[in-house]
Order: C-alpha cells, then sequence, then structure tokens
C-alpha cells in the first residue's frame, strides 16, 4: 500500500489541516500518517485560536515516521513558525542525506485563514520561502498567497502565468496558482514547471462550503504522485476529485462549510 505523510495543524472541526487530508489519502484508497505542527481552535466560522508545537516535538514526529513507515509523499501545509520551519529542513535533509528515496513533496503554504486569520508568523514568510520552497517540487498557491509571494496584484490569466513562471524560477519548483477566489465563471488552476505550462479548467460550482480546498487538493495531488502518476495527471486527478468534493453540496456548520471528502462513496449525508 502506497503511504503519504501529511504534516500540517489541526483542525478540530475536521474540515481543513490534518483532518482534511487524511480523509482525502484514505478516500484515495492510501495509507496516511501525520505530524501535526500546530493545534487550532477552529469551526465552519473562523479561527479562534493557534498553538504552534513545539520544534522539537515536530522533529521528533518527522523522525519517528521516516525511521519506521516510509513515505512515498509528503504532504506540507500550515508550518506556522520559523523554527517549525528550519526543523523541517532539518529533518528531510537528515533523511534523504542517509541514502533513502527521496519522496515528492507538495507544499501548500498557508498563509492566512478564510477568515482573515494569520497562519504564518511574520518572521516565518521569508524561511518558507527562501529555506522550504527549493527542498518541495510543487507549491499551491491560492490567488491571494500568490499575490503576497510574488508582491504584486494577479488580475488577469496572463498576471497568473508570470507570476507562476518569476514563483518557479526564482525557487526551482513546479507552481500551481490556483483559482478559487477568481471572480470568472472559470475555476482554472495553472501551473508551470520543467518547460510545461498547463491550465485546467473547470465551471465554477456555485456552493459557500469550500472550507479546506486548499488542503484537499494538495493532498490528493501527492497521493497521485505517490501511485506513480506524473505531475500534470496526478493535478488533473485531483482537481477532478475537488470538484467532486465540493459539488456533493454537503452542508454543515454555520459558516464556510467542509467538503465531502467520500462523495464517490457516500452521497446523502
Amino acid at each position: 500500500m502506497n503511504t503519504i505523510l501529511t504534516v500540517a495543524g489541526s483542525d478540530c472541526s475536521g474540515g481543513a489541516g490534518i483532518q482534511a487530508d487524511l480523509k482525502t489519502i484514505s478516500a484515495f484508497g492510501l495509507y496516511g500518517m501525520s505530524v501535526i505542527t500546530a493545534i487550532t481552535a477552529q469551526n465552519t466560522m473562523g479561527v479562534r485560536r493557534v498553538q504552534p508545537v513545539e520544534p522539537d516535538l515536530v522533529g521528533e514526529q518527522l523522525r519517528a515516521v521516516f525511521e519506521d513507515i516510509v513515505p512515498d509523499a509528503i504532504k506540507i501545509g500550515m508550518v506556522v513558525s520559523k523554527e517549525n520551519i528550519q526543523v523541517l529542513v532539518q529533518v528531510i535533509n537528515e533523511y534523504s542525506a542517509n541514502g533513502r528515496p527521496f519522496p515528492f513533496i507538495v507544499l501548500d503554504p498557508v498563509l492566512v485563514s478564510t477568515s482573515g486569520r494569520v497562519l504564518l508568523e511574520p518572521e516565518a514568510e521569508s524561511a518558507l520561502k527562501e529555506e522550504l520552497f527549493p527542498m518541495v517540487d510543487l507549491i499551491t498557491p491560492n490567488l491571494p498567497e500568490a499575490e503576497q509571494l510574488i508582491g504584486y496584484p494577479i488580475k488577469k490569466n496572463d498576471d497568473r502565468e508570470r507570476a507562476a513562471e518569476a514563483l518557479s524560477g526564482k525557487y526551482g519548483c513546479s507552481v500551481l496558482i490556483k483559482g478559487g477566489h477568481g471572480s470568472g465563471a472559470d475555476d482554472l488552476l495553472f501551473h508551470v514547471g520543467k518547460g510545461v505550462h498547463s491550465w485546467y479548467a473547470g465551471a465554477r460550482i456555485e456552493n459557500s462550503n469550500t472550507h479546506g480546498t486548499g488542503c484537499t487538493l494538495s493532498s490528493a495531488i501527492a497521493c497521485g504522485m505517490a501511485q506513480g502518476k506524473i505531475l500534470e495527471e496526478a493535478v488533473a486527478d485531483a482537481k477532478v476529485y475537488i470538484t467532486g468534493a465540493i459539488g456533493a453540496g454537503l452542508d454543515l456548520g454555520k459558516g464556510n462549510g467542509p467538503l465531502n471528502h467520500f462523495y464517490h462513496f457516500v452521497n446523502n449525508l
């Protein structure tokens, strides 16, 4: 059985973070493992509190996984602090230096929650870009995150292409800019990396229950890569999955509700 490691924060309401990642991994029929970087108190209406996990405990969680069940792919989400980023870099370098196969890594750069809560400490952004981005294979920012990372507004598709190319060129990783925050009729993803430029189009679904879409999409891509797909195929399949999970119309909570991660199996939740 293929194995996936998710490194992210815990969402007690179950819609995002570690919980969304593990649901996605299970939906793809893979074995999921987790390293928790933060405990959050949140629900569909917003994030109330964030408590980072101590960096040495983050490191011990990583080593415990790496020394026993080797992941075929890694998904990194919310990391919160500069210290957590540095321990991630350190332990992943230790892991790869020991002659073990270096797994595919997808990073969803969680900067701010949908409700506006800052989820990455200000001093950590430089470490995220300069230390972690060059180590991963793919980053998956949404439009506001891409704007923050690149430093200018993204208004048109040409802007998105230019931003993706600039980020990929600077940090040496593939870049997938998500389109869910756009205003057009289509939900467009744009991917650039290793000479490949790909648009993934889909009709925009009128559903406000999209809590955890970024976590889910990046985890789905990691699943595809663990199964031996090429990156473009993994992204395309993840796009189909996320569209189905949103379109299933799960309606839970009083705010921005979660997806139906198991829509393939149960459509009457």
